[in-house]
């Protein structure tokens, strides 16, 4: 299947083989593997801002204020993402994707763990800091590595269906801050405690599932490690074909590949080369990724940030009752890429990018008229909720299986954790000083704003996506996006079929 053409150069059939194989219990084991941090991120994040208010009550074992937890706590988390994104991203485009994504659980492991034993504000701080490095890059290398491993035609749903697993996560973690803030089972100074150490758990159960997650047979290939890479799809037909066989008692015969790639692994690019190449070579591409991420980084702060205060100020409803709203809306946010995810594979790219963006702010447009105009109580508005985040989760979803497949292989790590960074930024620093001081004032103009704010970005990235977005779907990432060390690349992309 691998011919050498030089010492350095390999004709290789792997990703034609990778994309052409059936679902299976391989694919199952990677996705566990590798999708189930979402969960925990999810349960992570929800979990502090439930929490926030127990922690500086008299008695929490910890000298800390809820603005500290809102404010510098949540700002360093986020620092400590967008830092470990662009970090680890590089890291993963150098050095491989499984040795990265078991360091980057591992440090968040550690943050999580060590957050559960905090007495002090500073040592809160510096351990949210610490998960937030191991989350940030977890995005880069997590993605990079399901999508370089599922099969072409499975890509799009399979990567919304696993960003999606985060708000399983928020849900749980929802519910699970209603249990352990209760005093009356957990004393005030353990149960926040617990349920920090419940995520340590999980995701030290999630890390000896990885260790049998192999590495990336595309990124082999692009290192110089041909044979290692075929040895590794070798073995995966060899167990695709054994369980087809005890299945149904007959012999598997496989598609013949489609399609050849030959690498020449002396032009591995540096940093600065694949930075050139994602602003130079693909700029469309370029704002599109920016529009996505940042889109969604603003319609979920205009919602999400204000939403414990927005429910308690206008409809009294009790501090320690938000999380049964919110886990309301979480289940919305799950549903939508499981139910719309497919679409992305058929219909296509375009039309459900722009479909679900366009249509997420459309629609909280409508719920931020409606609440102007009074129409709306508890139970409506988180209705209306749920109708916009169940579209604009598909899309927001969208957006990190955009960037992760339309950029060179050398590059996808580092394109990731790039836009992951901006939006990131954006939702989670600008969009708090905006959100924060509209959504607390108790008028209801300040809070409609909000609202159109974040519907308007939204929106507007739509039409971008409407322009711009490359039709991705059933296609192979190299077909996508030539590999940098191909022998035959010599024109920029763009140029040729950024819109095909």
């Amino acid at each position: 299947m691998s011919t050498t053409v030089e010492k350095t150069t390999v004709t290789t059939q792997v990703p034609a083989r990778l994309d052409r194989l059936p679902w299976s219990g391989w694919h199952n084991r990677i996705l566990i593997g590798l999708g189930a941090v979402w969960i925990l991120d999810g349960l992570e994040v929800t979990v502090v801002g439930n929490i926030a208010g127990r922690l500086s009550e008299p008695g929490s074992g910890l000298d800390i204020t809820s603005a500290q937890v809102t404010g510098p706590a949540a700002a360093l988390y986020v620092a400590g993402a967008c830092t470990g994104a662009l970090v680890f991203a590089w890291l993963t485009d150098k050095f491989g994707r499984k040795k990265l994504f078991m360091v980057t659980l591992a440090v968040y492991l550690a943050g999580t763990a060590l957050t559960a034993l905090s007495t002090e504000a500073w040592m809160f701080f510096v351990f949210r800091f610490i998960t937030g490095l191991g989350i940030g890059g977890e995005y880069a290398a997590i993605n990079s590595a399901i999508d370089e491993l599922m099969p072409a035609r499975y890509r799009g749903r399979v990567d919304l269906g696993v960003n999606g697993t985060f708000w399983l996560g928020a849900a749980g973690g929802a519910l699970l801050s209603v249990l352990m803030l209760n005093t009356a089972i957990f004393p005030a100074d353990v149960g926040w405690r617990l349920t920090f150490a419940l995520g340590a758990f999980l995701g030290f159960v999630i890390l000896l599932v990885r260790r049998h997650v192999p590495e990336s047979p595309r990124w082999l290939c692009m290192h110089g490690r041909a044979e290692e890479a075929e040895e590794l799809v070798d073995d995966a037909e060899a167990q695709i074909r054994e369980h087809a066989h005890k299945s149904t008692g007959k012999p598997l015969e496989l598609a013949e590949p489609q399609g050849e790639l030959t690498i020449d692994a002396r032009k591995a690019p540096g940093l600065g080369t694949i930075a050139r190449t994602v602003v130079r070579d693909y700029p469309k591409r370029t704002v599109l990724g920016l529009s996505l991420f940042i889109g969604q980084a603003f319609l979920y702060n205009a919602i999400t940030f204000g939403f414990g205060s927005i429910l308690e100020t206008f409809y009294d409803v009790p501090n320690g009752h938000t999380g049964y709203y919110f886990a309301v809306i979480a289940i919305g946010n799950l549903l939508g890429p499981l139910a719309l995810g497919h679409l992305f594979d058929t219909i296509g790219r375009r039309v459900m990018i722009s479909t679900t963006y366009i249509g997420s702010g459309l629609a909280l447009f409508v719920t931020a008229w409606l609440f102007g105009q009074g129409h709306l109580n508890e139970v409506t508005l988180t209705a209306c909720w749920c109708v916009v985040l169940f579209i604009a989760s598909t899309g927001a979803s969208s957006a990190y299986l955009t960037v992760s497949e339309i950029f060179p292989m050398e590059a996808r790590a580092s394109a990731i954790a790039l836009f992951y960074a901006v939006g990131t930024a954006a939702g989670g620093i600008t969009g708090p000083l905006v959100f924060s001081d509209l959504t607390e004032t108790g008028v209801v103009a300040d809070t409609v704003l909000a609202f159109c704010i974040g519907a308007s970005l939204m929106t507007a990235a739509g039409i971008v996506a409407a322009f711009l977005a490359v039709r991705a779907e059933r296609r192979s990432l190299e077909d996508i996006a030539s590999p940098l060390q191909s022998v035959n690349r010599d024109t920029p992309p763009e140029a040729a079929t950024t819109l095909r």
